[in-house]
């Protein structure tokens, strides 16, 4: 089965209100459903830019640029590694995923198939 990356987008200058109890729960019944399924692989949130470091390689030398990284509106804010049967299962997971958070948040996922080989 093939596997797929999802990251999520949004912008770290938001703050974001804490979405209740209720969103805990919904996102934790939903983790379970997608873990018994077999689908879910990997997981997480990252740390905020601030706390990160961008390497680049150009004109034959690695630099290192230190976060926040204030010219990126949107950044990435956590990935999910998932096993479903094609993009449209995957596509599936993502929108309920997606439709846990507060209709007012602004969140963008990227679903990619990832290449073996």
């Amino acid at each position: 089965m093939p596997r797929f990356m999802t990251v999520i987008q949004m912008d770290e200058n938001v703050e974001y209100e804490d979405p209740g109890p209720e969103f805990e729960a919904r996102m934790g019944a939903l983790f379970e459903e997608i873990t018994k399924a077999g689908v879910m692989l990997d997981t997480a949130g990252l740390a905020k830019t601030e706390e990160g470091t961008r390497v680049t390689w150009a004109d034959g030398k690695v630099g290192y640029t230190d976060g926040p990284f204030t010219e990126s509106k949107e950044v990435i804010g956590g990935y999910s590694i998932i096993q479903a049967k094609d993009k449209a299962e995957a596509l599936e997971w993502t929108r309920r995923f997606l439709e846990i958070h507060p209709p007012h948040w602004r969140i963008t996922a990227e679903v990619r198939e990832i290449t073996e080989g």
